[in-house]
């Protein structure tokens, strides 16, 4: 459900949690009518997540945290049919421009769940049930006031671990220094993960924000956090 006047999804931050992102926009003509088309048959509705109605099968699964508009959620889709997408995204306009888009590319493993991702993976799945998580250019709240706001906390690595299988991946990308060097220091102390930096992935490309960020000096790093099998 969404609040008709901001389109903001209903409940978007749970009370006691600090939000790590800032949900503001307006909803055109355009995305008002794709939100009719497009959002109701690629949308999961509730929670926990029925993996079998959302898909139709039961392949290994890989959650997307924060998609925008979906480039990255749709090349991995469309790179690797035999897994299911599910991106997580309260912008609804990037929502719904990813659908679209998917549509075009005929990429039909993909599904959204146009909410909190903290929502998504404090309610939505079993543990050990996840292929793979991707955290993608995160907001990086630069600030140093502002560090709790950032996603990858201790807390955060730890229900993430939970929910990956084992041998499962969490990859994480960012363009911006602050935010490398939190990541670095947050996943050594963070025992559960086999950790490298890795070349951007092929089905990757440079849409988005790190096109520009690479555009304008800033190479971009790509953690790989591998949970072991034992």
């Amino acid at each position: 459900m969404t609040t008709p006047t901001t389109g903001v999804p209903d409940g978007v931050a749970h009370p006691s949690r600090i939000r790590t992102y800032t949900p503001r926009y307006r909803l055109s003509s355009l995305t008002k009518e794709r939100l009719v088309t497009l959002l109701p048959d690629a949308e999961v509705p509730a929670l926990p997540v029925d993996r079998a109605a959302a898909f139709g099968r039961m392949a290994p699964l890989v959650v997307e945290i924060g998609s925008g508009h979906g480039a990255a959620a749709i090349g991995y889709a469309a790179a690797h049919p035999e897994h299911d997408v599910l991106a997580a995204e309260v912008h609804l306009p990037g929502v719904v421009r990813m659908l679209a888009a998917a549509q075009a590319r005929d990429v039909t493993n993909l599904r959204v769940w146009a909410g909190d991702a903290l929502a998504l993976l404090e309610r939505g799945f079993e543990p050990g049930t996840l292929a793979a998580i991707h955290l993608l250019f995160p907001d990086p709240w630069p600030k140093p006031k502002h560090a709790k706001r950032r996603f990858v906390q201790q807390r955060n690595l730890t229900m993430l671990h939970t929910l990956l299988a084992p041998g499962g991946r969490l990859l994480i990308a960012t363009d911006h220094p602050v935010y490398r060097a939190w990541v670095r220091a947050q996943l050594a102390q963070f025992p559960g993960f086999a950790v490298a930096e890795v070349p951007r992935p092929e089905w990757k490309d440079l849409d988005g924000f790190e096109g520009k960020a690479l555009a304008a000096g800033r190479p971009s790093t790509y953690f790989s956090c591998v949970k072991p099998r034992s």
